[in-house]
């Protein structure tokens, strides 16, 4: 069983230089001390925000920074490229008809990071 995710959850990109907070607009009405989570709240600079520097040679950014420098790996500022919703969510509980985000769930950015739940904002609120 996984812990229910509200605002102000700590998140982190494998490729990224710092930890962030998953930002939850408090549309559902759903509040576990905080407005509740969902699969979908993965809009990069809405939900995800940046990860400080970003070091994955998949961004197009990165690649150009790194090929200017003759191959050495330069890591530029973050920008989130996430598409595709969180996976996997709660498969039982509902959140304004989307599945609720738990702690083991991932988040894929398009530049090749995973982005995964380093710590929950609340932890008495379980989700199966």
């Amino acid at each position: 069983m996984g812990i229910l995710v509200t605002m102000g959850t700590t998140i982190q990109c494998s490729f990224g230089a710092a930890p962030g907070t998953l930002n939850v607009l408090p549309t559902t009405g759903v509040l576990a001390g905080a407005p509740a989570a969902t699969v979908m709240d993965h809009a990069p600079m809405v939900n995800v925000m940046p990860f400080g520097t970003c070091t994955c040679m998949g961004n197009p950014v990165v690649a150009a920074a790194t090929a200017a420098a003759l191959g050495a790996l330069t890591p530029m500022p973050c920008v989130p490229m996430t598409v595709a919703p969180w996976v996997p969510g709660s498969p039982t509980v509902l959140i304004g008809n989307m599945p609720a985000l738990q702690n083991s769930s991932k988040l894929m950015c398009a530049w090749g990071g995973v982005i995964s739940i380093v710590a929950p904002a609340q932890f008495t609120t379980m989700v199966p």
